[in-house]
């Protein structure tokens, strides 16, 4: 078969069989007694060969290598292939991430276009101070999402600041961090939460009131101490739980204080540390720090029940009550 003939039949051309037969990827059989080229069934299905190998991604080199390396095993190449395709789809994905966004900034000219493209590297920078400046350009410059993905990943405190403090500038700013609340990386929850504590708003509100059952007990906490200090009573049980727990129990009780602001308030508060410092599952250091905690509650209801705990079994739980009877001018 000449090359025309296996041109037609395969879709390559001549000039490519040609540039093959020079890297030596296709030898033909034999020759004419023109001196033509002449292809057997043999060559023509290694043509096919080298066709798919191609379609699959395969430089030429590969290719030669899989088609006469006796050694060669094709699992080895078909992962290196999948790993060069994701690393592809990662990039172009990036890419197409970054082009929303600065279709997002509707930008008027190149210049705008040109200043985004750059506020956007220099988020992804290695050095931090570029990080930063980056963080606190103007949050009109910057899409909203691009500072969402910086602060969820962004590990410097500095830069981290920044980044929240431009979130808390920006409209619409909640919405991108929702995902973070989710996230498997415990590290990337906590971020989430904490850009959302320093930004106002009911869509950040509301996202603090669902985080109040995160099942991250970090989440639950700084959700909770940011509920409180701004007076939402959802917060109270898990302020107890964090005394209980003692974590942040000192910034856990002021909250309950400042919850404390009407006597029904006290009073429901006072009965939940009650209720905790009686339950039989309660440890010692949990109840001392739940007494602790009843000492700031104003009200009949916590200075009765401090009363009531001066003649504790425990005698550090009791030793506290009476102190803070004494500092109440209730003992």
């Amino acid at each position: 078969m000449l090359i025309g003939e296996v041109a037609r039949r395969s879709g390559v051309s001549a000039r490519m069989l040609r540039h093959y037969e020079s890297l030596g990827l296709v030898r033909p059989s034999g020759r004419t007694g023109s001196g033509y080229r002449e292809y057997s069934g043999e060559d023509v299905r290694r043509i096919f060969h080298i066709e798919s190998l191609r379609a699959m991604g395969l430089s030429l080199r590969e290719i030669g290598r899989a088609l006469d390396d006796p050694g060669f095993t094709p699992a080895d190449l078909v992962d290196d292939l999948i790993r060069r395709t994701r690393e592809r789809i990662a990039a172009e994905t990036e890419l197409l991430i970054r082009l929303d966004r600065v279709h997002a900034t509707d930008p008027a000219g190149w210049e705008d276009v040109l200043q985004v493209l750059a506020l956007l590297r220099a988020l992804g920078s290695t050095s931090a101070g570029t990080r930063q400046r980056a963080a606190l350009a103007s949050v009109d410059e910057v899409p909203v999402e691009a500072l969402a993905q910086a602060a969820l990943g962004e590990k410097d405190p500095y830069v981290a600041g920044a980044l929240r403090w431009a979130l808390s500038r920006s409209d619409g700013g909640a919405a991108p961090l929702a995902e973070g609340l989710g996230s498997p990386v415990a590290a990337v929850r906590e971020r989430a939460v904490r850009a959302l504590a320093e930004m106002p708003g009911r869509e950040a509100a509301t996202l603090l009131r669902e985080a109040l059952v995160s099942p991250d007990a970090v989440v639950r906490g700084r959700a909770a101490l940011t509920l409180g200090a701004r007076g939402e009573a959802a917060a109270i049980p898990v302020l107890v739980d964090m005394i209980v727990a003692g974590s942040n129990d000192t910034d856990a009780a002021d909250a309950l204080s400042v919850l404390a602001g009407d006597d029904a308030a006290a009073d429901r508060i006072a009965s939940l540390l009650v209720g905790r410092i009686g339950d039989g599952t309660t440890g010692q250091p949990a109840r001392g720090r739940l007494t602790q905690a009843l000492g700031g509650i104003p009200g009949a209801r916590a200075s009765r029940a401090l009363a009531d705990l001066v003649g504790d079994a425990d005698r550090a739980v009791a030793l506290t009550a009476a102190y803070l009877l004494r500092l109440r001018g209730d003992g």
